[in-house]
């Protein structure tokens, strides 16, 4: 029977030897699962809203397959070594945000079809944005061979990411605004939201340079209040970008995203530093920077007081968080069931607030649920990232797991009235081109970055002494034995 060993160098190894597992089948397993779950809930929608099954099903089943396989077989390829709970969480997470727009559209159909008016439906669209998400998904694996290497180009990064945010800034009203937020860039048919990409680049530049300046950060500079800073000359890039970035998005009266990059930035700079002083100076400026955001701009003022009293106008500023408030009551603990309830009663509600029309149909046990799926897929980023064995992968890593947590915080605080309402997306549930297609390569990059930490390390073995010719080799004396 085979035993485990050690060897000299402190590696598991076990004779007769073998490799390491992979998990591919463990994926593999998990994504047929998140499969299930998905048809299920297909199936339930189809008999609640029309009563028999039909084709629809059929199609959308094939194409998630279809997209699921080509995913796994490109990990299995590339990142063989990679965590193999990931792929299988945003599998489920894409599946039912699919399920729950297709439901939707379904209910739209039939309004519009009411009312004598024609209705595009949004699941094929996000269908067809998860497809080029994967082509997304597959260029980065293929690529990024070693997620260090990105350090190279980390100001190229920097220096696009602050110019994809500040473009629809720049650009006429008719060009980059909805609902009142400039950070579109429409062009004909086509729309897109750079700041999802920037959130992106601008996590590689920070985690690049925090690195490269993580020891002045701690020690180096003047001491003002009790407070060590970094020297001005040290300090100035990732001022600059941060300042740039904060100022481009409360511009373009995008301040949900400010919130999650300031959000994301100051638990790197934690990470990087450990020191505490720079979260209390971080909340400080925060809270400095929203009292002034509320005293310029009407549009945060009206979401602050939709978010202290909905009630107040609940025909009109109001009416969206209390539809969504009456959908999550409705749902009550166990839900209306799939296809059972009316999400389509609150606007945005394949957007914006997804995640009260699943409140509704699955109820408090659904949501926590779903809410769960995130958390493990955070914590299964985090661990990779405290097991990957450079310093950049471990704050790139964790940075690209804390900005789902964030976001998720973001939108489901402001959809139950914890917070007020910001209007991100939630990642991989809601209808949109440009978030699904960022945070398909955010988890390639997560990916990528757990196949380097689980990757068992190839041992070096000693170079051989190079051997003297026989001409100039050393007379040994050797004594003959008695």
């Amino acid at each position: 029977m085979a035993q485990p060993t050690s060897d000299p160098a402190g590696q598991y190894v076990t004779n007769p030897p073998r490799d390491l597992p992979t998990r591919r089948g463990t994926e593999l397993a998990m994504l047929g699962f998140a499969s299930f779950i998905v048809t299920a809930a297909f199936m339930l929608v189809e008999a609640n809203q029309e009563q028999e099954l039909s084709l629809a099903i059929l199609w959308y089943g094939l194409a998630y397959m279809a997209i699921l396989t080509v995913a796994h077989l490109a990990v299995r390829r590339w990142a063989p070594y990679a965590d193999p709970l990931i792929l299988p969480c945003v599998a489920l997470l894409n599946g039912l945000g699919l399920v729950m727009i297709y439901r939707i559209d379904l209910a739209l159909t039939e309004r519009a079809l009411q009312l004598g008016r024609e209705f595009s439906p949004e699941a094929p669209k996000q269908v067809m944005w998860t497809v080029i998400a994967l082509v997304l998904f597959l260029a980065v694996l293929l690529l990024v061979k070693d997620h260090r290497t990105l350090t190279r180009y980390a100001y190229t990064f920097g220096l696009v990411g602050i110019i994809a945010l500040g473009l629809p800034a720049v650009l006429p009203s008719s060009m980059s605004e909805v609902n009142g937020a400039k950070v579109w860039i429409r062009l004909g048919f086509a729309q897109i939201q750079p700041g999802e990409f920037a959130k992106i680049l601008l996590m590689i530049f920070f985690a690049s340079f925090l690195v490269s300046k993580r020891d002045l950060f701690m020690a180096a500079g003047k001491r003002v209040l009790g407070v060590e800073l970094p020297r001005a000359r040290d300090l100035g890039p990732i001022l600059i970008a941060a300042v740039a970035c904060l100022g481009i998005l409360v511009f373009e009266k995008d301040l949900g995203t400010s919130l999650l990059f300031f959000g994301v930035v100051l638990m790197m700079l934690y990470v990087a530093t450990e020191r505490i002083i720079w979260v209390v100076v971080g909340l400080g400026l925060f809270i400095g920077g929203a009292l002034i955001a509320f005293q310029l701009f009407t549009h945060v003022q009206t979401r602050v007081a939709n978010w202290l009293d909905p009630f107040a106008d609940p025909t009109g500023d109001g009416y969206q968080i209390v539809q969504a408030l009456f959908g999550l009551g409705t749902g009550g603990v166990g839900g209306t069931g799939l296809g059972a309830g009316r999400p389509e009663m609150v606007p945005a509600s394949s957007t914006d607030f997804i995640t009260a029309a699943i409140g509704e149909e699955l109820g408090f046990i659904g949501l926590c649920a779903l809410l769960m799926v995130y958390l493990i897929l955070a914590m299964r980023g985090m661990r990779s990232a405290l097991a990957v064995r450079d310093t950049f992968g471990k704050l790139l890593g964790g940075g690209l797991s804390f900005a789902i947590v964030m976001q998720l915080f973001v939108i489901v605080g402001g959809v139950t009235k914890l917070i007020p309402m910001t209007g991100i997306t939630t990642p991989f549930l809601s209808y949109g081109g440009s978030s699904l297609l960022a945070n398909y390569i955010l988890i390639a990059l997560l990916l990528r970055i757990s196949d380097a930490a689980r990757r068992p390390q190839t041992s070096v073995k000693p170079r051989p002494q190079p051997q003297a010719p026989l001409a100039e080799a050393h007379t040994v004396m050797v004594e003959r034995p008695k």
